[in-house]
C-alpha cells in the first residue's frame, strides 16, 4: 500500500471515529408502548362479549398507535358493515386523540369543522370509538360496530378498555 493511501484511510477512519463518538451527532432512540397482540384479542373479545350479554351482534377493532389494523373480531351475525365501521372509529379514536361521539357532536355544533369528516376515507365521526390512553401515552384506538345506538357501541368498547387497564374507559357517569 502506498504511503499516500495509508494516510488516507487513517484519516477517513479517524474522522469516522470523531463524527460517530461525538454526541451532537449521536441521536436517542424512541420508545414508545405497544400494545400487545394476546392483550388486544382478549380486549377485543371482552367487547363482543359484553354487546352479545347485552343482545347485540358487532364487530370490534383495535388498531396501534399508527393507526394500523391490531385485531379486529366480528360476532357471529354481526352485519357486514360493522366490520368497516368498527375499524374507521378505531383509526379517528386514536387519530383524533378522544372519542368519535365528542367530535360527531362538535361537528355538528361548530359547522365550521365539517371538512374533519372528509380528512380522509378512515374518519367516521360517530360514536363507539375511544382512544386507548395508557400511561398518559395514546397507544391506539377502539371501535365498536354494529349496536343499536352508539350508547351501546360505548358499553362494549369500554370493556375492552377495562382489560387493557386504560387511563381512562369512557363509562357513562
Amino acid at each position: 500500500m502506498t504511503n499516500k493511501l495509508h494516510q488516507v484511510i487513517l484519516s477517513i477512519s479517524a474522522l469516522s471515529i470523531f463524527t460517530l463518538s461525538n454526541p451532537a451527532w449521536a441521536q436517542d432512540l424512541l420508545t414508545q408502548k405497544v400494545l400487545p397482540l394476546e392483550l388486544s384479542t382478549q380486549a377485543a373479545m371482552a367487547a363482543v362479549k359484553k354487546c352479545h350479554d347485552d343482545g347485540f351482534k358487532v364487530s370490534v377493532a383495535i388498531v396501534d398507535q399508527s393507526g394500523l389494523l391490531k385485531v379486529q373480531l366480528k360476532a357471529d351475525g354481526a352485519g357486514p358493515h360493522t366490520l368497516d365501521s368498527s375499524r374507521r372509529k378505531a383509526y379517528t379514536a386514536n387519530s383524533l386523540r378522544d372519542s368519535t361521539h365528542k367530535y360527531a357532536v362538535l361537528v355538528t355544533q361548530k359547522p365550521e369543522l365539517q371538512s374533519l369528516t372528509r380528512l380522509n376515507e378512515n374518519i367516521l365521526l360517530l360514536g363507539g370509538g375511544f382512544p386507548i390512553k395508557i400511561g398518559g401515552e395514546v397507544v391506539g384506538g377502539i371501535g365498536v360496530g354494529g349496536a343499536p345506538g352508539i350508547q351501546f357501541d360505548e358499553v362494549c368498547a369500554s370493556a375492552a378498555l377495562k382489560v387493557l387497564k386504560a387511563d381512562d374507559t369512557f363509562e357513562s357517569k
